[in-house]
């Protein structure tokens, strides 16, 4: 007789845990001057980096950029709108998608390593994983932020050519977000934004 396997018990977040990562959580404008530590960057990867990709690829690549030479090298780049509190923000995470992700598919993927062959030589095909799946990545990467007690300040708001060419000169990589990370300085927030309703999204079948 096959002796059939318990399936895990899932923890449940309480109010708490989902009011920091969700209800509660928003979008920081200005910073603190407390310090981000490497050790708190680090961790915020390490607790990203967990959640699940197709065939699990792992696409996104992150740059963190402290202030000094680098950060004047990125706030070149920014929205006019963008540029103080990118300036100001602790760290910044710069994102971005890695088209010669395949290469690592029989390291990562390593019950179907031949998927490399299918990206191969199909650069479009590639692109369009990356993209996907690294978008995926980095909101997780926000939440992973979140879950560290730190505020989030994602922009799309820049030049991503300009940011490749400065960072990413080989053309592997190519930006697609960048986030500031600290605890919220003065008058952080914006007014808190609607959310649609339930019924404008959800439907049943």
């Amino acid at each position: 007789m096959t002796e059939v396997a318990e399936s895990p018990a899932l923890g449940r977040l309480d109010e708490n845990g989902r009011a920091v990562l969700f209800t509660e959580a928003r979008t920081s404008n200005t910073w603190a001057d407390t310090p981000v530590t490497d050790e708190e960057l680090s961790a915020i990867w390490e607790l990203a980096k967990w959640a699940p990709t197709s065939a699990n690829t792992q696409p996104m690549r992150v740059l963190f950029v402290r202030p000094g030479e680098g950060r004047d090298r990125l706030v070149k780049h920014m929205g006019d709108g963008n540029k103080a509190k990118t300036a100001a923000a602790p760290a910044v995470a710069v994102l971005a998608a890695d088209t010669d992700f395949h290469e690592t598919i029989p390291a990562v993927f390593p019950i179907r390593p031949e998927m490399k062959g299918v990206f191969d030589g199909n650069l479009d095909l590639r692109e369009k994983h990356a993209s996907f799946n690294a978008t995926l990545q980095a909101g997780y990467f926000i939440l992973a932020i979140r879950a560290h007690g730190l505020a989030a300040g994602p922009m799309t708001g820049f030049d991503p050519a300009g940011v490749d060419a400065e960072f990413f000169p080989d053309g592997k990589l190519h930006s697609f977000l960048v986030i500031g990370i600290g605890h919220p300085g003065e008058n952080p927030w914006f007014g808190r934004l609607p959310r649609l309703p339930h019924e404008d999204v959800v439907s049943w079948a």
